[in-house]
Formats: structure tokens, C-alpha cells, sequence
């Protein structure tokens, strides 16, 4: 809930005031008219297909105390946010990303006690995200990103609906393009932040690994010191660009930075890595004062372990009790569409992580469905993966290489070009024809495959989350 009079909102956000310049805000902040409550801020948000402008009456209507245009108001609009003591702003430039992140940047400034946690990366932020908010809850009062809030219009949300009394808010930044970050770690000031690694995501966006590491590093231009703690960046010592991060970005500001990972140097180390028949990871953590303990993960797969050292981290930074965090890191579950595991009530296991891909993290599925018990076949059903740009026929291909060299009983491929390719790949690299499927529609595929699993088959559902391939996992856990 933010509280400030309208004066003090346009005099921070450069928006204009149309209607209501006595009115003081009092509510929480919303994008979505049918979610506004008394007292709320209403931002209208141009759209392609919705207009946000045309829905001011409604949200005036629904008790908005402000609401903020990023056009000419319609007729009527001044009038009844007049007679409904409801202001009415207009974004500078009509800009209400902008607007967004400017209020946000107050509301943070205004609660000195908060303590940001930045998480960045190509992969691997929410997993690290919701590691921190299990670890650092278990110890202190903390606010996260809530799903995939973490891009220009998410992220000043998430800081906007922070509890006065929070202690820790924990902020995952994505980013499209370079400077975002930039924006975003102005806009919520970490002192304590995380890159999980440099992969290939975007990499059709940002042109090279390089773009996307410089895009990374800017995390480091909004941290801060706050609450006594100095800025400390944290960051896996395996990755191939963290010494670039480390030498041409967090060196030349000031920002102190940190290693995890398995080398004998790190600051959280980890060994005896296993994966249980189930999938999940277990693993002894230890840390160069002579404490260590046993840890096994929920989360499945050896690609949260990095995440989890991560996280651990920034726990031990904040002062917690490392033995308390593991244990509430420990009983941490995958969230919705990512390696979550359910059976139908045929018996047919499904791993959804039909959430989103890149060719790291389709690769580390692949290794969970290799390394899970099953008592029937296991099957890779693979999606087209975005935003990969000139490197997407190589990277698909890989993808398809490394699924075949992985010995599965089916393989089955939705989409046209890159699922074509990924296909050719798979054979080249051994996969017999009887065992690759390709289907243009995950529609077709759902109609083909979802009757021809059986009970103990275990089916793998990973692509971009634009490929829609939930709908598949949906449509076999329905059978």
C-alpha cells in the first residue's frame, strides 16, 4: 500500500494533474481495472488490444483515489472523478513505464529499513528468487517478486505492494534489451544482488553472450549501501563470464563481490553432489569457517544447487542462521511450469516446465528426465525456443543433439523450422526414426500422444513459454 498526496505524486513522476490536486492517495497501485479496490492508483496502460484509458470510469467507479492517464481523458472522466473526490493525472510523455518506476524509486527511498535483494541471470532467477524468500523468511520479514513481475512494469509493482514492515524485499530483474537493468536497479536500489550465470537466453536480442553479460552487470550501477550493509554482488564461480563481470563492472564500482560453486575457494561450496531417483539434488554445503551440513533439496534437478548456493549466500550475508535457512530452503517445492512433477489418473507422469526454455535449461531438463525413476518409457516432449536470433537453427539443433545422446525411449518435436531442425539433429546424433515424432500443433500432438502414453511412462513438456506447450502437459494429465 503506498501513501502520498497527489502533489508529492506528480512532483516525483513529472505527471500532470488534471482533476483532484487536494486528493491524497492512500491504496495499493494496479494496471488492472477489475482489480481496483478503495483508494487504489488505477495506471492506464496503452495496449494493442486493450486500451487502459478507456476503462477510467470504471476504476473511478470502483473507488480509485488516482488514476493516471496516458492519454486525453474520455468525455465525462473529469467530471466524475470530480464528483467521486478521485484524481486524475496525466504521465509525463505518456510515458507510464516511466511513471511506474519513478514512484516506485520514491516509495523505496521513503522506507530507508528496507533491504534489496537484486537476482538477475540468464537462467535460474526464480528458482534463486524463491530460494531467498524461504531462506531469509526464516529469520526475517520478507517481500518477493510475485511470479514473473520482474520486468519495467512488474518490478516497480512488486516494490509498490511492499508491507511498511517488511524487512528484506527480495526483487528478480529480467530484461529484453540493454538498460533495462539499469532501470530496474535504479528504480529498487539492492545492496545485496545475485547474477545466477550468462547463457544464451535473449542472446537474438542482445546479439552475443558479452551483450548479455554487460546487461547483467548493470545490476551493479543501483546498488547501494543500506541498513549497515555494505553491497556485496554474488555470483557462481563456474560461469565462464563471472571474472568479466567481476574485473570490468563490480571491481570499477566499488562492489564487493563473492563466488559459490564447487571450487575450494568459493565462499559457499558445494560437494558430494547426488541426484536421488526422484530427481531432486543432495548435496554437503559447506563454508571456509568449518561449518557444513547435509542438504536435500525439493526442487528437482543439479541445476538448483548453484541457485540454492546462491541464495545461501545472501542469507549469510544478511547475518540468518544458516542451519534455520537450509532447512526452510530445503522444503522449498517448484513452482507452477517449471520441472513440476504430477501423475494422471492414468498413472502417466508429467514434468512441466513448459514455463519457459533456453538451450542451458532444456538441456538441465533433460538431465532430470534421464536421472528420475521411471517405471514405463521416458519421453522428451521438446518446443521451439524465442528469442535466439541467428543463433536459433545452431542452438535448436544442440538441443536436439543432446536429447538424442541421451538414450530416451520417445522424442517427440511440436513446431515448423527449429523443431525440424532439433529433429535432424536428434538423427544425426543416433536417434532412430521410429523413435522421433514431429508435430506441427501442440493440438496434434496432444491428440496423437496424450492417448499412447501409458501408465509409468514418464513425459518431459519443455519450450518457450510462447510455444504453448502447457496446453500439452495439461491435456495428458487430463486423461
Amino acid at each position: 500500500m503506498i501513501r502520498i498526496s497527489v502533489q508529492d505524486l506528480a512532483l516525483v513522476t513529472g505527471a500532470s494533474i488534471l482533476e483532484g490536486a487536494g486528493v491524497s492517495v492512500s491504496g495499493s497501485v494496479t494496471i488492472d481495472s477489475r482489480s481496483v479496490g478503495k483508494g487504489d492508483v488505477f495506471v492506464a496502460f496503452p495496449g494493442e488490444k486493450v486500451d487502459g484509458n478507456a476503462f477510467a470510469a470504471n476504476a473511478i467507479n470502483a473507488g480509485a483515489s488516482c488514476v493516471v492517464l496516458s492519454a486525453e481523458p474520455a468525455e465525462g472522466v473529469l467530471g466524475l472523478a470530480r464528483e467521486k473526490g478521485c484524481a486524475v493525472v496525466r504521465a509525463q510523455r505518456d510515458d507510464c513505464t516511466e511513471f511506474l518506476l519513478r514512484l516506485a524509486h520514491e516509495w523505496r527511498s521513503r522506507h530507508p529499513k528496507w533491504l534489496v535483494v537484486g537476482v538477475t541471470g540468464s537462467v535460474g532467477k526464480t528458482t534463486t528468487k524463491e530460494f531467498l524468500r524461504a531462506g531469509i523468511a526464516s529469520g526475517k520479514r520478507v517481500h518477493a517478486t510475485e511470479g514473473n513481475f520482474n520486468n519495467l512494469i512488474g518490478l516497480p509493482l512488486t516494490v509498490l505492494s511492499a508491507p511498511d514492515d517488511a524487512e528484506v524485499l527480495v526483487c528478480e530483474l529480467g530484461m529484453n534489451h540493454p538498460h533495462e537493468i539499469d532501470r530496474l536497479a535504479a528504480c529498487c536500489a539492492p545492496t545485496l544482488a545475485v547474477i545466477t550465470n550468462v547463457g544464451t537466453s535473449h542472446i537474438g536480442l542482445l546479439g552475443s553472450r558479452e551483450n548479455i553479460a554487460r546487461a547483467k552487470a548493470e545490476i551493479v550501477t543501483g546498488m547501494v549501501e543500506s541498513c549497515g550493509v555494505k553491497p556485496l554482488l554474488v555470483l557462481t564461480s563456474a560461469n565462464d563470464y563471472t571474472q568479466f563481470i567481476v574485473d570490468g563492472f563490480a571491481k570499477p564500482a566499488g562492489i564487493s563481490t563473492e563466488l559459490v560453486g564447487s571450487a575450494a575457494t568459493d565462499a559457499v561450496r558445494a560437494s558430494d553432489v547426488t541426484v536421488t531417483p526422484e530427481g531432486t539434488a543432495e548435496l554437503t554445503v559447506s563454508m571456509p569457517d568449518g561449518w557444513s551440513r547435509h542438504v536435500a533439496l525439493s526442487v528437482r534437478g543439479k541445476q538448483a544447487v548453484p541457485d540454492f548456493l546462491l541464495a545461501l549466500a545472501v542469507v549469510d550475508a544478511l547475518g540468518l542462521d544458516r542451519d534455520d535457512a537450509c532447512s526452510a530452503m530445503e522444503k522449498m517445492q517448484a513452482t507452477s511450469m517449471r520441472l513440476d512433477v504430477q501423475t494422471s489418473a492414468s498413472g502417466v507422469r508429467v514434468i512441466d516446465d513448459s514455463y519457459n526454455a533456453s538451450p542451458s535449461s532444456m538441456g538441465a531438463a533433460l538431465d532430470v528426465l534421464s536421472e528420475m525413476a521411471a517405471d514405463g518409457r521416458r519421453v522428451a516432449v521438446l518446443g521451439e525456443m524465442g528469442e535466439l536470433g541467428d543463433e536459433a537453427e545452431r542452438l535448436h539443433g544442440y538441443v536436439g543433439a543432446y536429447a538424442a545422446a541421451k538414450g530416451l525411449d520417445m522424442l517427440a518435436f511440436i513446431g515448423t523450422d527449429m523443431a525440424a531442425q532439433m529433429a535432424e539433429a536428434a538423427r544425426t546424433m543416433g536417434a532412430s526414426e521410429d523413435a522421433i515424432n514431429m508435430f506441427p500443433t501442440v493440438e496434434a500432438a496432444t491428440e496423437a500422444l496424450a492417448p499412447a502414453f501409458q501408465k509409468g511412462d514418464l513425459v518431459l513438456v519443455k519450450a518457450s513459454r510462447s510455444a504453448g506447450l502447457d496446453a500439452f502437459a495439461r491435456g495428458v494429465l487430463a486423461r
